[in-house]
């Protein structure tokens, strides 16, 4: 929770909180037809418009996971959109169908981008939305995704990629990212190899954007979220289960979130963190 609330401080800047009651509605909107369905949530005790946050979900689909985030950032004071990426709100239940429905987007980067984009509208026009005030999260399939769309040059103000894919066959156009990027990756994280890791970093530094990483031996920050869906051990459907984190990433994310909010944060004056086109790598 608490690296979450740092990581909308750093992509959104601060911002008052007040804890009341969290409403939560399942919501339908449209792309190209297809039928999408997300859910929102929001406190509506708190007065007047504030930052709003996409969730994109993990290769499983829309499910109580992203849910369970969107309430935790309406907690935190954010309006927050889990959306559908699949549409019609499908879930798969086992790696090899996970694997089908993400692949699927993916190949499909103008449909991804078309439902992408009317949950962000949809977001924007809801009452309690700061519309110019909005940032995008994912997890695993979710971060492959807000980092795609960070790249096709969404009007976002930051994303922020838990574990995700760093590979792109459309890597960044120069001063075409406008958003402020944060990723968050295991270092022994298995799907995101470090030759993968090397790639994305040149990738920000030929579109001109200042990278700045450094290496953390924690054995994949995906372990404990990558694997809602494993079953027990007498099911045919294993998942692998990754050793704990060596190092506390919360530490570190609270570390290079001072240095994002550096204009605030005086004793940290570092210029590479400041405005758009800012990217901060935490293996």
């Amino acid at each position: 929770m608490k690296r979450l609330c740092l990581v909308l401080v750093l992509l959104l800047g601060g911002m008052g909180v007040g804890f009341g009651a969290v409403q939560g509605e399942e919501v339908e909107y449209q792309a190209n037809g297809t039928v999408l369905k997300g859910y929102l949530a929001y406190d509506d005790r708190i007065k007047g418009k504030r930052p709003g946050v996409l969730v994109v979900h993990e290769w499983w689909g829309h499910n109580e996971y992203a849910r369970k985030r969107a309430r935790m950032l309406a907690e935190l004071g954010y309006t927050a959109l889990a959306l559908d990426m699949y549409g019609d709100g499908k879930q798969a239940h086992h790696p090899e169908d996970a694997g089908k429905f993400s692949s699927a987007v993916m190949q499909d980067p103008a449909g991804a981008r078309k439902r992408f984009d009317a949950a962000l509208q949809l977001l924007q026009k809801h009452k309690s939305t700061d519309a110019k005030r909005v940032a995008a999260i994912g997890y695993c399939f979710g971060g492959g995704v807000v980092l795609h769309m960070a790249r096709a040059g969404e009007n976002l103000r930051g994303v922020a990629s838990f574990h995700g894919s760093l590979a792109t066959a459309v890597p960044a156009a120069k001063g075409k990212i406008k958003a402020k990027i944060l990723v968050l990756n295991g270092a022994d994280d298995p799907f995101v190899p470090a030759e993968q890791v090397q790639a994305f970093k040149q990738e920000m530094k030929t579109a001109g954007l200042i990278t700045n990483s450094s290496l953390i031996p924690a054995r994949s920050t995906a372990s404990r979220i990558r694997t809602p869906m494993r079953s027990d051990k007498n099911s045919t459907c294993r998942w692998p289960i990754t050793p704990r984190p060596t190092s506390s990433p919360g530490k570190r994310c609270r570390c290079f979130s001072r240095k994002f909010l550096s204009e605030r944060c005086r004793t940290v004056p570092l210029r590479f963190n400041r405005g758009a086109g800012s990217v901060l790598i935490h293996e």
